[in-house]
Parts: C-alpha cells; structure tokens; sequence
C-alpha cells in the first residue's frame, strides 16, 4: 500500500521506509501484530523502550470501498501483558492512508515528562513539542490542535491525562468528522503505551492528495457496489443500526437473560426499558439530536449518533451498547442522561468505558459507593481525572481494583475486563473471552450473532455444544475483517449473505490487482491469530490464560441458573488449526 513512517523517539527523528514486500497486502491488525510479533519482544516491559506502538489503516482505507475507514493500533499490552490491537472509528485511517502510509511505527523513549506532537502531512513527517499540552484532557486537547493546524483535511489521534499518567485503563482518542475525540482505540491501556512514547497527539493531513486508485477500477467499482447493496437489504445494516444504534442490543440481551447486571450478579436489568436503544433514540430526536451519524466519512451503516442535554446542547456521540451497559446495568444505573455523561467523561480523559464501568462495578461491590449512584460513580471518574491515588487505582482497571479493595468477584481474562455479555447465558462468547489473544474481547469473536441473534447460523446460547467451533470461526473471520478496514459491523451481512461476504474479497481484488480466494481469507485470518498467539506463548502465555474467573463457572446466574461449562480440554482446541 505505502510506506512505513518510524519515528524515534529515542533521538527525535521521523524516517520514511518502503513497505517490506511480505506485507503488501497487508492492514490493519494484520500489520500491527505482523509488525509487533517480529519487532518487539515479548518479554519487554509494555511501557518501556522495547515496546512499539503501531497505527495502521485497513488495507481497503482511503479508498472508496464503503464503511472502509477503521484503524488499527497495535503494542504490547501493558493491561494484559500480551500482543493488543485495538480498533478504532474516526477520520484518522483514511487520510494516513491517502498520505502512502501503510503504518506508523512508534519505538524508543524520551526523555522524562518529554511531550511531542506528531505530524503527519504530504511530503512533511516530523515531531514538534506539545509540552504546553501537558496534562490537558482531549476536549480542550482538540480545541487547541484545531487552532494551530486547521480543520480542513485534517484528523487528530490525541491521549488525555489517563494517557500521560499511564494508567492501564487508558484509550487513545480519534477525531470523528466533526473534530471531536468521541472514536476510541480503548481496549489494553494502548493510551498508556502511546503516553510511554511521549506522543500526545498525532496530526494528520492529506491535503494534495489523491483517493487512493485500484489497480483494476471496473472490478473494484462493481465490487463495491453489491458490497453496498448487500449491506443495504440486511434488515441489521440497514433499519435497526441506524435507527437504534447498537443500543438496540439492550433489549435483545436482557430478553436472552445474558445482561450483566450489578457486577455480573445477575443476567437481567430492572431498568432496561429506560436505558434501551429505543428510549435513547426517543431523547435524541425529542432533544434535536441526530440518530443516524457515520464515525466517519464513507459510512454507510450510520449507527453512531449525536447526543444533546435536556437544553439541546450537544452532551456527547450516542453511547454505544457496551458503555449503556458498562455504566448502566453493570452499575445498576438506570438514566441515559447519567450514563452519557459518564461516556463523554471517559472520552474526555481518555479511557475505555468497558474497563472503567468495570471497575467501578468492582468498586461499588467494595463498598466504595452505591450501586446506582451515578454520583459517586462519576466522582470516582474525577478522581481518575485529577490523578488521586483512588483515581489511579479506577483508572488501571477491574483487575487492580479488584485487589487493592479485596474484591473476589473480579470479571476479567487476561487482566482486561469482560464486556456487556454474561459468558453462562451466551456460551459462545464466553470461549471467545476465555481464548482470545486479545483478553475478553466481544469484537475478536462475535458468538452473540449465532447465540442470540440467529444470524450466521444457530446455535443455542446455553448449550455448551458447538460453541467453540462457533467461536473458532468467528475468531478467524474477524482477524481477517480487522485488516481491512472494513467495519466490524459488516459481518451480520457477510454471515447472512454470501455474496456480502464474496464482495469482501472481490474488492480486495479489484483494489490490488490480485486474485483472492474465500479459502484465502480464512487463510489470512489464521496467520493474524497464529502471530499473535505466538507472541502471547513467547510472552509466557499458558492454556491456563484460556480460562474464565472461576465464578463464572461454579455461581449459576439468574434467570436460566446456568454456569459456563464449556469444559477446559474443548476449550483448547479453539486454535488447533
């Protein structure tokens, strides 16, 4: 696709390389792991010199392949102490990619308390001080990159104090095609790692250049065109995301009883109909919001969307379905209002939402205040912001909390909290959480859409049979899909509609001149996850790590009393491809 940009941060310097001839068709995560497998070890410390931090567009990005524009970053994990990448929305991927950037590399260290910018422009690569920037949130951050670099062309990933103080928690921010920091790499504390490195912002700019050209434009266009129509008839695709937001999953999942509630207490929510994608979807047009909104620009399924206060001032983006959850039901917190304030304090400071709600969940069984008390809940927040001890503890995780309050009942794999689906109700996506390279991982291998949804197939969420096969398939599909560039979201066609699924590939085709086969994607997203558990192995990743907290296990969950029981040997056997 382009070249790789390596800064160093060690003596400042920012060189341009060609793309090694092995990675030519490669993107996204398949670069990011590709790159972090062979160059960082896995022994390293994750915020010390010999890690990297990777940013890398889909192979389809900056193209006018639909919904093409999501971007990788990958690193070592200083949350799960293994391979991370992490996807995100936003603007960023599509003007690298029309800079010839197939990915940036970030290696070496600065000096202490150190902070640069990082700019990205044609024909122009280097760093700049960002020191005046110095613990300022990603809000105030954005307002200030826009006065001194512009709007026009332009895109920011940007880290908030979260980021500078390296807290485990940490996201890294990227600027939706309204300037504002609402899309989040989230997942592994890959804020943290990109703080280590110094880099408080990145500035990217593509003016004088060109969309990116297929190598055969008649192929790539009628690709791309079934592609789009094919999304446009898949009733998922096409009416309930754009309307609801994936918020419209609140109602599913609390109807399947697979809705963690109160710290994975229980499998249902009480005030679900008051946090639902429905209701949410009724304040935003009450209040002169926006409802269907694309993260960024080329989207065709449009799920995100803009939410304004009781005044009809803008509060934040629609809060997608695992911040709902992770601050709603997981809290025990029941007003939109309340959990929307908490996502856009998250996007602020620069933090996931699933780890922080966790977290907090975890606090709030401590102790440390109420379940349902949003209050305290976004006072716990502040803290993390102001940079308390209590804030630092919040800030780096389920985990940590977990321990330093004496919590038993801490829901994590890998050290990275689980997301909104509770693993004895939905089997399938339990053995994604429980194996995943990446941790618990809803995205890595999406068994909600054959558990609950019946697309792709069926199989019964609380039956332990064929989950695993289910997950090994989706967990393949995905680390393929994540090279793209392509939305995650474009799988409920593809698992639907076979020729959703064959426009992947023929635009793949079209765009590269090459000749790949469905065996050939399957091939691809096979050597993504063997690269990446490698490097888990080497790191000292055992079969142990492929397992859930013991609760999950042995405390049957309301409604259906189930456990998981999904036995251990099967479970090994995910990645015996």
């Amino acid at each position: 696709m382009g070249n790789i940009v390596r800064v160093n941060m060690s003596n400042g310097s920012v060189k341009s390389e060609e793309l090694p001839e092995k990675w030519t068709y490669f993107g996204g995560r398949a670069l990011t792991s590709a790159i972090i497998g062979e160059e960082v070890p896995p022994l390293a410390h994750a915020l010390g010199e010999e890690n990297k931090f990777v940013i890398a567009p889909g192979a389809l990005s900056g193209s006018t392949a639909p919904i093409s524009g999501r971007l990788s970053v990958g690193c070592k994990s200083p949350l799960t102490g293994g391979i991370k990448e992490s996807n995100a929305g936003g603007q960023l991927a599509q003007i690298m990619a029309r800079l010839g950037i197939s990915a940036v590399v970030i290696e070496g260290k600065p000096e202490k308390d150190k902070l640069f910018t990082l700019i990205l422009k044609k024909d122009d690569f280097r760093l700049e001080p960002a020191d005046p920037f110095k613990n300022m949130n990603n809000y105030e951050l954005v307002e200030n990159l826009k006065k001194e670099h512009g709007e026009k062309n332009t895109a920011f990933m940007t880290i908030g104090s979260a980021g500078e103080r390296l807290l485990t928690g940490a996201s890294v921010a990227v600027t939706d095609p309204e300037m504002r920091p609402t899309r989040h790499a989230g997942r592994g504390g890959v804020g943290a790692v990109l703080g280590s490195k110094g880099i408080k912002a990145v500035v990217c700019n593509d003016a004088n250049t060109d969309m990116r050209k297929p190598a055969d434009k008649e192929a790539f266009t009628t690709a791309c065109r079934k592609f789009a129509k094919a999304l446009s008839e898949h009733p998922v695709t096409s009416e309930g995301l754009p309307t609801y937001g994936t918020n419209i999953l609140s109602n599913i999942i609390n109807e399947a009883g697979g809705f963690p509630t109160r710290n994975f207490t229980t499998g249902q929510f009480e005030g679900t109909k008051n946090i639902s994608g429905e209701k949410q979807t009724d304040l935003m047009k009450e209040r002169g919001g926006i409802i269907s909104h694309g993260c960024h620009r080329g989207c065709v399924i449009k799920c995100s969307g803009i939410y304004n206060d009781k005044e009809g001032k803008y509060l934040s983006k629609r809060a997608e379905y695992e911040t709902v959850w992770a601050f709603g039901p997981n809290c025990g917190i029941d007003d939109l209002d309340d959990i929307t304030r908490l996502d856009r304090e998250c996007d602020d400071i620069g933090l996931d939402t699933i780890e922080m709600g966790a977290a907090i969940a975890v606090a709030m069984d401590a102790g440390i205040c109420s379940f349902g008390d949003s209050k305290g809940a976004l006072k716990l927040l502040e803290e993390v912001k102001n940079g308390t001890p209590l804030g630092r503890i919040i800030g780096s995780g389920a985990l940590i909390t977990g321990q330093v309050f004496g919590v038993e009942k801490v829901p994590v794999v890998k050290g990275q909290a689980l997301p909104a689906y509770d693993p004895r109700s939905i089997k399938g996506i339990g053995v994604t959480y429980a194996t995943s390279p990446m941790g618990a991982d809803h995205t890595a291998g999406y068994s909600v859409a054959t558990n609950v949804l019946n697309i792709g197939g069926k199989a019964d969420p609380l039956s332990k049979e064929g989950q695993v096969e289910v997950s090994r398939n989706l967990q393949i599909a995905t680390a393929a899909l994540d090279s793209t560039g392509l939305c995650l979201f474009v799988a409920f066609a593809a698992l639907d509609k076979p020729e959703c699924f064959a426009a992947i590939y023929e635009m793949l085709n079209g765009f590269y001149g090459i000749n790949m086969t469905a065996d050939d994607v399957v091939a691809m997203g096979k050597e993504v996850l063997k690269t990446e558990r490698d490097f888990n192995n080497r790191a000292g990743f055992t079969k142990q790590k492929d397992r859930l907290p013991g609760f999950f296990n042995k405390v049957p969950i309301a409604p259906h009393n189930t456990v998981f029981d999904v036995p251990d040997e099967e479970l090994d056997q995910v990645f015996n491809f």
